[in-house]
């Protein structure tokens, strides 16, 4: 039972390899989106502020006042009712006061939504420069798994040496001699370096040599066999019709 415990564990610590981390979503640290959004809202602005420059400068004229006013609004999300009616409200008063107070909070506005803006972007840096220490940790963990997973395996295959080298030692000296005790200390030998044996940059064309030089030898062992079953027909056949 307690052979059956310790395979099932190994079993169970061999398992496939985890699968890939997903990619990272581009957003939020992809500085790409981030400007490409300010780009369109500069553009946006822009386009409306010039709207209203050509308003000023063409006030004589109604018919371009309309139209840059509709196309100033295109490029604006719809007002609310309430804001319409508050407009339409300070145009008829016609108050310079009005107009002067609410352009003075509509520069606070804007440069509350430039710091709040910058502050975004420095955000959006940090997050890529954290995200990058991130995904740089994933890679030095995984390769640290690795190592202790070779290292591991190693380990395995050093301790089945040695204690294999202790049963060839004993055999050796209290069980029949060199013709046990040796092919122990062999196997001993031969577990202890297949680590760095599989680490070797040549196991890959030793292995496919080997494979090769095995089959061809069994090829030719295999021919000889036939070779010399033909061969003993043939006798078979030659010492009958001489009989």
């Amino acid at each position: 039972m307690r052979y059956l415990l310790t395979i099932s564990l190994l079993m169970a610590g061999c398992a496939t390899s985890p699968k890939a981390l997903p990619v990272q979503p581009d957003a939020p640290t992809d500085s790409k989106n981030l400007s490409t959004l300010g780009e369109e809202i500069d553009i946006s602005e822009n386009r409306v502020a010039a709207s209203l420059v050509a308003i000023e400068r063409n006030a004589d004229k109604p018919a371009v006042v309309t139209a840059e006013a509709k196309l100033g609004q295109a490029y604006l999300a719809k007002p609310s009712e309430g804001d319409i009616a508050f407009a339409l409200a300070r145009a008829s008063a016609g108050d310079p006061t009005a107009y002067a107070r609410q352009a003075d909070y509509g520069k606070r506005l804007l440069a509350a939504v430039d710091s709040k803006w910058a502050r975004l972007e420095a955000d959006q840096k940090e997050a890529l420069r954290v995200s990058a220490l991130k995904d740089q940790r994933i890679v030095e963990l995984t390769k640290q798994i690795e190592r202790v997973k070779a290292q591991a395996s190693r380990n395995i295959w050093t301790i089945t040496g040695a204690g294999l080298a202790i049963v060839g030692a004993l055999a050796f000296a209290f069980c029949g001699g060199p013709r046990i005790g040796l092919p122990i200390l062999l196997c001993a030998g031969f577990c202890g370096a297949l680590p760095h044996i599989i680490d070797s940059p040549a196991f890959l064309w030793v292995s496919i040599s080997t494979a090769a030089i095995a089959s061809g030898l069994f090829l030719w062992w295999l021919a000889d066999k036939v070779s010399d079953a033909v061969q003993d027909k043939k006798d078979e056949a030659e010492i009958t019709k001489d009989e």
